[in-house]
């Protein structure tokens, strides 16, 4: 898994005087669960509410970075359960999308020692939804959080004067604290009390996304023996496959030309790990995706248009055999957003803010989403805890200059890495191997966010109380590209790039 920092300035439950913070938490998605944890550290009073009759933990993977597992070394019981889940172990071989093996199977140590990384400090690691989410219900539940089930929340409001926000449910239900946080996702109904609706706009793509047992592959020996397969010479050892899309190349003898041809792409990953398997991939929409997490398709919808925008050289046959084998009701068809960053997280007086992807959402390419969006719970319990219960407007903010500017930079980044994997020039990597994987830059997990506001959140609240514009501060130490200014961008800024055959413009600084 690699190390998290010195244990020896962990401060377990019990180290923080009590604030007398009442904090009341939408949604039990990996943010909020997050929030209600570190808040209970840092001595706040804790109460969650989540719309559905209970916690859910399905799902297939994502990709958790190392800035977001810092905090682990506060939760002995829960490093030491992400440690029994990890995939510290796993492999990794890319193939193109036709089932041409371009990488061969090696070890992702190998992997970051081969990129010139340490080894020994991955920058992250893909894990199993299901299984991290139950080790944060576990601890949640060990410290008796208090979670209302069956709450839908339809809007928000504060009560300034009374220093008072309330989240109210269909059922006509206030719940009141001194701090709201919005932890519900997307379509969170914060937005018009925190800067208005934020506009989503359908990116043409979606996500087939599958998680079942691995013996449903022994249906079909061929598939077994291609994605059976595991790493490590007892066959037992995780083993996460890529499969990206091509750049292909039109040649016009007319002119003697050769077109280097840009297309929106495809690519792919699967995980074979003991007893678990799972398949991810990238398309163009079809009609029939939503954006939502208990939407299925059947395989045969897959199969039929999984071809449809890749270019003249059709996915591997073995990847449309193992589409067959997915169980019924099994494969998520999600519908890709993409939305503007919005500079605006809470309310103007400070008493409701939003976190994760209520705040930012990130494409599921970006590897940045569960990332964030623990990192944002993190960081803001900390600000709630140093600036204490008469501060909270001023935590608010201050924690939203920490994480913007950050995570506009990792949305962005998000888009590029996209890029990468939909249309792979086989060519450049040949040259290059590190264009075959996506960008995993140091400012990203090298990040602790609960440090870097003890550090810096005296410094920040000075630039709010002083009318510093949130651009241009410059007393406190950047936690995004070294270098860079931030300038406000837009979505159709990158997709006119896009089109155009030209590289996502990132902006000045140090991105690597």
């Amino acid at each position: 898994m690699g190390s998290i920092q010195n244990t020896s300035d962990c401060k377990p439950v019990g180290s923080y005087p009590p604030t007398g913070i009442d904090v009341l938490i939408v949604g039990t998605g990996l943010a909020g669960l997050t929030a209600s944890i570190e808040c209970v550290r840092k001595g706040h009073n804790v109460r969650m509410l989540e719309r559905m009759d209970d916690i859910n933990t399905a799902g297939d993977m994502y990709f958790m970075g190392h800035s977001a597992i810092q905090f682990f070394r506060h939760w002995p019981e829960l490093l030491h359960e992400y440690e029994a889940i990890s995939m510290s172990n796993a492999w990794l071989e890319t193939f193109k999308h036709s089932g041409e093996r371009t990488i061969p199977p090696m070890k992702v140590s190998d992997r970051l020692r081969r990129a010139g990384m340490d080894p020994n400090t991955p920058p992250g690691a893909f894990q199993m939804r299901p299984l991290v989410y139950k080790m944060f219900v576990r601890q949640v539940e060990k410290l008796g959080v208090e979670i209302a089930f069956g709450k839908k929340v339809i809007d928000y409001c504060e009560d300034e004067s009374r220093g008072k926000a309330m989240a109210i449910t269909d059922q006509g239900e206030y719940f009141e604290a001194d701090i709201v946080i919005a932890a519900d996702g997307v379509g969170s109904k914060s937005q018009k009390l925190v800067g208005g609706q934020v506009r989503a706009r359908s990116s043409g793509r979606a996500m087939w996304r599958a998680a079942f047992a691995s013996s449903h592959l022994d249906k079909n020996p061929e598939v077994k023996e291609f994605f059976g397969r595991m790493g490590g010479e007892r066959n037992n050892e995780p083993i996460i496959r890529t499969f990206l899309g091509q750049v292909f190349r039109i040649y016009i003898a007319t002119l003697g030309l050769t077109l280097r041809c840009h297309r929106p792409g495809t690519y792919a990953l699967t995980l074979t790990r003991p007893g678990a398997f799972i398949w991810i991939m990238n398309h163009d929409v079809t009609g029939s995706e939503e954006e939502s997490w208990t939407h299925t398709v059947e395989f045969d919808e897959v199969v039929n248009n999984m071809d449809k925008g890749v270019g003249p050289v059709p996915w591997a046959p073995i990847f449309k055999e193992l589409v067959k084998l997915t169980p019924p009701q099994t494969i998520l068809n999600f519908e890709l957003f993409w939305r503007n960053p919005q500079p605006s997280w809470c309310s103007p007086g400070g008493r409701v803010v939003q976190i994760g992807d209520a705040a930012h959402s990130f494409l599921p390419a970006s590897g940045n989403g569960a990332t964030q969006a623990i990192e944002d719970a993190v960081s803001l319990a900390s600000c709630l805890q140093i600036g204490g219960k008469g501060n909270i407007p001023l935590s608010v903010k201050t924690h939203i200059r920490f994480r913007f500017i950050r995570c506009a930079c990792a949305q962005k980044l998000g888009f590029s890495n996209a890029e990468l994997l939909q249309d792979t020039d086989w060519n450049e990597v040949k040259i290059d191997p590190k264009r075959a994987q996506p960008k995993l830059p140091s400012w990203i997990w090298k990040h602790d966010p609960e440090q870097y506001a003890y550090e810096n959140y005296h410094k920040m609240a000075d630039t709010i109380k002083r009318g510093i514009p949130f651009d241009q501060v410059d007393t406190v130490p950047p936690n995004y590209p070294r270098g860079y200014r931030y300038k406000p961008w837009i979505i159709d800024q990158i997709i006119e790039d896009v089109r155009n055959g030209n590289p996502v413009n990132l902006g000045e600084g140090d991105w690597d």
